[in-house]
């Protein structure tokens, strides 16, 4: 296919505006991720219509979740045991019986390998494809597929969901690809999005006559200059306007027992949330499920979550009714073939335990899982050795998991995007398509 240039606009007409403050009485968080937009070109065909990441932030123990060694020594086993699931042979941690009932959909990636073992630096290859260089600020999965695809006209491309990491978020593609973040804990009982409500003391009378304002200025610009309509404002106008677009992000159109289901934590509600928003056209969903880097008493926040608690509510239970849940709901509602669901954090944990009864950074080997959209689930693809220190079969780097990401979501990899300053950067580079995963 023949790379395109997706020049971005330099956003002018917008700065004027802002100068003369038409647009004070927006969040200006809005507007940037909005933004002046080029026409987004054509993505070519691909299964996935939409991914949603479930991203496992401060690096979640391969050996406590999906890939654990029963027959290593005590202080590389750890204190889960393996259970089997659905697919023969293939076994998962005891603390997730429900995704062990859905394995089939799942595709299990052992052999992940990075070199990089720094929060920052490693989030940052994950999330884009690219070492990190201090020269260049690479955009993340998110926001290319913005670019390319574009958003529908009431909702963004690119929503974070509640928050993002400074490393997910548009790098030089700028704030038109910015995600909305949605800034709110969808598990607490006022859960309500910011951005979706006129300004205080600004009705919608009040909106109606700056928009005619802005129709009037943009007519005169484009006699004059040629301008374009600014579609930031108008983008953002029907957003607060648009009925449809608050009730995307209204959780409680949804039955109580479809929300039990997903479980009460963040984590859980969040991906329900995020099903609602493919489901009605958003591109990209990221998930941000914080507190992954278990440096110590491991047990108590993978399984228990807190001192004291009753039943299991940590990292695992939850991300098991979470996961579990949005791959069950997704198949029912006819979208997980068209719905890419990626679960990663950004490396894995040392194959010892510490003296503080927790596992520290470990880039060497990890595992990454996916589903849905053109994904064969029911396999495992690669293999660390006996203690998970190495991989011993079909390595994989960030950059040939970004590459498939972008494959499966029909986002040509070798097309060239640019900087502000008009370098061609590839969407992805050295990286070697997983075979294995396509369906």
């Amino acid at each position: 296919m023949k790379n395109r240039s997706a020049h971005r606009s330099d956003g002018a007409t917008r700065r004027d505006l802002l100068r003369v403050g038409t647009l004070s009485a927006l969040s200006l968080s809005l507007g940037d991720w909005f933004g002046l937009r080029a026409a987004a070109p054509t993505p070519r065909p691909g299964k996935a219509k939409s991914c949603i990441l479930i991203w496992l932030d401060g690096g979640p123990s391969h050996l406590e979740t999906f890939d654990l060694k029963p027959d290593a020594p005590s202080e590389v086993r750890g204190p889960f045991r393996p259970i089997a699931t659905n697919v023969t042979g293939v076994r998962l941690c005891e603390l997730m019986p429900n995704l062990a009932r859905v394995a089939d959909k799942l595709a299990l990636v052992r052999s992940v390998t990075s070199p990089l073992g720094e929060h920052a630096i490693a989030n940052s290859y994950l999330l884009t494809g690219y070492k990190p260089t201090p020269v260049l600020d690479y955009p993340s999965f998110g926001a290319v597929v913005s670019q390319q695809r574009g958003g529908k006209p009431t909702l963004p491309a690119y929503v974070a969901v509640p928050t993002y990491k400074p490393t997910a978020g548009s790098g030089f593609l700028g704030a038109a690809h910015q995600p909305f973040a949605v800034d709110s804990d969808p598990a607490r009982p006022d859960f309500r999005v910011r951005d979706l409500d006129f300004y205080p003391g600004v009705q919608f009378g009040r909106m109606k006559r700056r928009r005619a304002f802005l129709d009037q200025l943009d007519r005169f610009q484009r006699t004059a200059e040629e301008a374009s309509v600014d579609p930031g404002f108008e983008q953002a106008y029907r957003l607060i306007t648009s009925p449809q677009a608050k009730q995307a992000f209204d959780l409680s159109r949804e039955k109580p027992e479809v929300r039990a289901r997903y479980g009460p934590r963040t984590v859980g509600q969040s991906c329900l949330l995020a099903r609602r928003l493919v489901e009605r056209g958003v591109s990209f969903v990221s998930v941000h499920n914080p507190d992954w880097d278990t440096h110590n008493n491991l047990l108590l926040n993978l399984k228990e979550g807190y001192a004291g608690a009753k039943v299991g509510v940590g990292l695992i239970p939850s991300l098991d009714l979470a996961l579990s849940a949005l791959l069950t709901d997704l198949s029912e509602r006819g979208l997980l073939d068209e719905t890419l669901v990626v679960v990663m954090g950004e490396f894995g944990r040392t194959p010892k335990l510490n003296t503080s009864a927790g596992r520290d950074h470990w880039p060497r080997v990890f595992s990454v899982v996916l589903a849905g959209g053109g994904v064969r689930g029911g396999q495992v693809i690669g293999a660390s050795d006996r203690i998970g220190e190495s991989p011993t079969d079909r390595p994989v780097t960030p950059s040939d998991l970004a590459r498939t990401i972008y494959t499966l979501l029909g986002v040509d990899p070798s097309r060239e995007l640019h900087t502000p300053d008009g370098r061609p950067v590839p969407i992805n580079q050295d990286g070697k398509l997983i075979e294995e995963l396509l369906a």
